[in-house]
């Protein structure tokens, strides 16, 4: 699909001569000229995408989008004035180039953003993971699976695989945030990731859950049907 796209893109170009190549260029010098542009172009595109799409993931949908266009466009624009001045003798200094630069700019993000689109519209549906609300909340270097939520004083104490950080927060906001991870709420000042639980032994009635990494967590009488309910202790 993708190669029969791309050598759909050259015969387009060859015929239209766009930016004065039909004037200026034979037919075989067109092929070889639009040939080279769209393949390099297509494979300076992919490699952005493929390298700065996931650094801008947790920055929103808009921003992704609009970086990912504007730095393909630049790289394409840049590329591409390298290309002009190699195969044509025309470089950005030169007269009457400023315009096609900008023109070939505005197609590049353009055509970036919409094969971007095209990409989210055309992915197998699927199940869709996503990472918790309050994962957003959190700084960088302790985002990370979920453990356990606990409450100090006003504050709400974050407890992840990569360390733990306190947010000004009620403890009921931040339950309702942890989704789609698997939780309880075993306590009323506690909160755990059924995943993270290593192990839960009974004092009274009463349970203590191990978990995989930091202090153990109480459980209070009141919780202890949904312990039960979640497999986590026996029946």
């Amino acid at each position: 699909m993708t190669l029969s796209g791309l050598a759909g893109a050259v015969a387009l170009l060859v015929l239209a001569g766009p930016f004065g190549t039909l004037e200026s260029l034979t037919l075989t010098a067109r092929a070889g000229y639009w040939g080279i542009v769209v393949i390099s172009t297509y494979a300076t595109g992919t490699a952005i995408d493929i390298w700065l799409r996931p650094r801008l993931a947790a920055r929103g949908r808009a921003i992704r989008l609009a970086g990912v266009a504007m730095a393909t466009a630049c790289a394409v624009t840049g590329l591409v004035s390298v290309l002009n001045g190699v195969l044509l003798g025309l470089w950005p200094q030169d007269d009457g180039m400023m315009p096609i630069i900008a023109s070939i700019f505005l197609v590049a993000a353009i055509a970036s953003l919409l094969l971007q689109l095209q990409g989210q519209a055309t992915a197998p549906a699927g199940p869709v993971e996503t990472q918790p609300i309050l994962m957003d909340r959190l700084p960088l270097d302790k985002r990370g699976p979920l453990i356990a939520l606990s409450v100090e004083d006003h504050y709400v104490r974050i407890r992840t695989t990569r360390g733990e950080t306190m947010l000004l927060m009620r403890l009921a906001d931040a339950i309702r945030e942890t989704a789609p991870t698997p939780g309880l709420q075993v306590h009323r000042s506690h909160w755990i990731a059924i995943d993270a639980v290593r192990a839960v032994r009974r004092e009274g009635d009463r349970a203590i859950l191990t978990m995989t990494t930091g202090r153990d967590i109480p459980a209070s009488r009141s919780h202890m049907t949904a312990l039960r309910d979640a497999g986590l202790l026996p029946r």
